[in-house]
């Protein structure tokens, strides 16, 4: 007869050994009750599934709008000793938003780490699946099928070329294999900067605007472009002002994206 003493505890027993995103052993408790989610899409995500499991959330994470949880710094600087101290039984990160050596240190204080990593939409929707039913032990929401389905149904859009600023002062713009890129080609814009060697790519303000593309897309997130403040850097150049929130989260937003950024991309103009 086993001796109790080397039992399992409950919780050891309980839980179960999960590969997240990034292919690493996430010890996924059998009861999650506890989240804290470092990146503002997932956040808005597990919200969307039961508000009641986040207990942590960054500064930046924004919807919804009512979310009453404890603030844990931003995606790049979180506060590692307040996220040890809310005890969650699972943290939700990317492998773009977050740094690695933060979620190493929460990994070394124990904390179970579940690290999603999204480049398109079909992956998009996969890892959001995976990361509610598995890490937060949830059932999928409807509203995955839902936005699978409205991207389905998308219309064919006159082909337009584009480059797609996400920073000023250095120019920054979206380059190689992003979901903001796949979402664009999906509503008939090509990024020339697609094939660009980085993900983001820095470029002098004269190489942008002798790129030759048809359209400039200004996004208001990561930076704040608005009517005032970024086309009048692309003169005699068509510019869409687009959101930030439905061009680059992954999340219930998903639902609504397409008609919202197919509308801002047809009203671009020379501003």
């Amino acid at each position: 007869m086993q001796d109790s003493k080397s039992q399992p505890e409950p919780a050891e027993r309980d839980s179960a050994q999960r590969r997240d995103d990034i292919g690493r052993e996430v010890k996924v408790p059998g009861t999650v009750g506890r989240v804290v989610s470092l990146v503002p899409s997932l956040t808005e995500t597990v919200a969307s599934v039961d508000p009641g499991l986040l207990t942590g959330a960054t500064s930046w994470c924004s919807h919804p709008q009512d979310l009453a949880v404890t603030r844990v710094g931003g995606t790049k600087n979180p506060a590692i000793d307040a996220i040890i101290g809310l005890e969650p039984d699972v943290v939700l990160a990317n492998e773009e938003e977050n740094r690695e050596p933060d979620l190493d240190a929460l990994r070394a204080a124990g904390l179970a780490v579940w690290v999603t990593k999204i480049r398109d939409l079909p992956g998009a929707f996969a890892s959001l699946r995976r990361m509610i039913t598995l890490a937060c032990q949830r059932p999928s929401p409807a509203w995955l099928d839902a936005a699978d389905l409205a991207w389905q149904r998308l219309p064919l859009a006159r082909p337009r070329t584009a480059i797609v600023p996400v920073w000023r002062r250095p120019w920054m713009v979206v380059g190689r294999d992003t979901f903001a890129g796949d979402l664009l080609s999906r509503l008939g814009v090509t990024n020339l900067y697609a094939g660009h060697e980085d993900r983001y790519a820095r470029a002098p303000i004269a190489e942008l605007t002798g790129a030759g593309a048809d359209l400039v897309v200004l996004p208001d997130e990561p930076y704040r472009f608005t009517a005032s403040d970024g086309p009048e850097a692309f003169p005699g150049r068509a510019t869409a002002l687009v959101s930030g929130r439905h061009l680059t989260w992954y999340g219930p937003s998903l639902v609504e994206a397409p008609g919202v950024l197919r509308r801002q991309l047809d009203a671009a103009r020379v501003r």
